[in-house]
C-alpha cells in the first residue's frame, strides 16, 4: 500500500500541493487525476522522495521511504530521460543493472518485455530512431523490468496511439491482478475511467473528488444526456433546459434541469443538428471533472476526451 497523508508543498508564492491524501492498495490501479498544472507531478515526486513535502507523511505498507523501498518501486516520470544515442537493449540493461539485476536475468526480462511491447527485433536500434510512442514503451519497460511491487506512472500513455494504449491497459490489468500497487497519474479522463478502481481528482493542488469510479459517478449523477450529431453544437449551452454542456467534435454531454426530458430538448435541436445518437447516461469522469472545476473556480477546463 502507498499511503500519503496531508501532503503540502509550496514553491515561493505557489501552494502547489495543499493537503492531498492518497491511499493506493495492493491489487488496484489508483488514479491521480487532474488537468496539467494541477499538482499531480509534484505529488508523485514527493511520494518517490525526489522532493520533500513541507508537511505530511508518506509510507509504503506502513514503512517510511528507504533504500529498500526505493528498489521495490517502478517509476515512470512524465519527462523523457533516455540517452538518445544509445541502443535500445543497452539502455534497458543499463537501467536494469542500476536496479541490481544480474546481466543474465536482466537480458531475459528485457527480451520478454520487448516482445510484450511489440518491440522485438528493435534491440540494436538507437533510441533516437524510435517514434515518441515507442520511446515511451522503452521507458515503461525500464520502470517495470525489475518486477516492482509499487508501480508509479506519471502520464504513461503519453505518445501512445489507441492500439498501444490498449496494450498498456492489458499489461497494467495483469500487474494489478498479480497484486501490485499501481499509482496512475493522468489528465486523460477516458483512460482513467476505463483503468482505475479508485481515484482522486485534484485541481490547483487540492482534492476535489475522491472515491471509487462508481461512487463518484453515482454521487454526481443527474439528468444527463449524451449525443452525437453532425453540425455545430455550441448553441446547446444556451438552451433553457441545459444546466451544463460539454461540447466535443460531433458530440456533447448535457446536464439537463432536474425536470427536463428528452422531449423538451428535441424540438430545440432537431432543426439545427442531424442527430445520430442520443440517450440518457451517467456523467463521464470527464464531464464530472470539468463541471466541478467550473463550479468551484469559475474557470474553463480542458481535458483529453475526444467523444462523450
Amino acid at each position: 500500500m502507498i499511503h500519503a497523508e496531508g501532503l503540502h508543498k509550496q514553491f515561493a508564492t505557489i501552494h502547489a500541493v495543499n493537503g492531498v491524501t492518497i491511499q493506493a492498495q495492493p491489487g488496484e490501479i489508483f488514479g491521480l487525476l487532474g488537468p496539467n498544472g494541477a499538482g499531480k507531478s509534484t505529488t508523485i515526486r514527493m511520494i518517490t522522495n525526489i522532493i520533500r513535502p513541507d508537511s505530511g507523511t508518506i509510507s509504503y505498507s506502513g514503512v517510511p521511504f528507504s533504500d529498500s523501498i526505493r528498489s521495490s518501486i517502478g517509476y515512470l516520470a512524465e519527462e523523457r530521460g533516455l540517452y538518445q544515442k544509445s541502443r535500445i537493449l543497452e539502455t534497458i540493461l543499463h537501467f536494469a543493472g542500476l536496479r541490481g539485476m544480474s546481466p543474465k536475468t536482466a537480458h531475459r526480462h528485457a527480451t520478454d518485455w520487448l516482445g510484450r511491447f511489440e518491440l522485438a527485433g528493435s534491440e540494436s536500434r538507437r533510441v533516437e530512431e524510435l517514434s515518441k510512442g515507442n520511446q515511451q514503451k522503452v521507458q515503461l519497460i525500464i520502470a517495470l523490468i525489475h518486477q516492482p511491487q509499487y508501480i508509479i506512472l506519471d502520464e504513461p500513455s503519453s505518445g501512445l496511439d489507441p492500439v498501444n494504449q490498449e496494450l498498456l491497459r492489458a499489461i497494467l490489468d495483469q500487474l494489478r491482478d498479480e497484486g501490485r500497487t499501481i499509482l496512475y497519474s493522468t489528465h486523460q479522463m477516458e483512460q482513467a475511467e476505463r483503468l482505475c478502481n479508485r481515484i482522486v481528482l485534484i485541481n490547483k493542488g487540492e482534492v476535489m473528488l475522491a472515491g471509487t469510479v462508481q461512487q463518484v459517478k453515482e454521487e454526481h449523477g443527474g439528468n444527463n444526456v449524451a449525443m452525437e450529431f453532425e453540425g455545430d453544437g455550441r448553441f446547446l449551452r444556451q438552451l433553457p433546459m441545459v444546466m451544463e454542456a460539454n461540447i466535443y467534435p460531433n458530440g456533447a454531454e448535457l446536464a439537463l434541469q432536474p425536470n427536463a426530458t428528452l422531449n423538451d430538448l428535441l424540438p430545440h435541436i432537431s432543426q439545427q443538428l442531424r442527430i445520430t445518437r442520443i440517450e440518457r447516461v451517467r456523467p463521464s469522469l470527464n464531464s464530472i471533472f470539468i463541471n466541478t472545476v467550473r463550479r468551484t473556480t469559475g474557470e474553463a477546463i480542458t481535458t483529453t476526451n475526444p467523444t462523450p
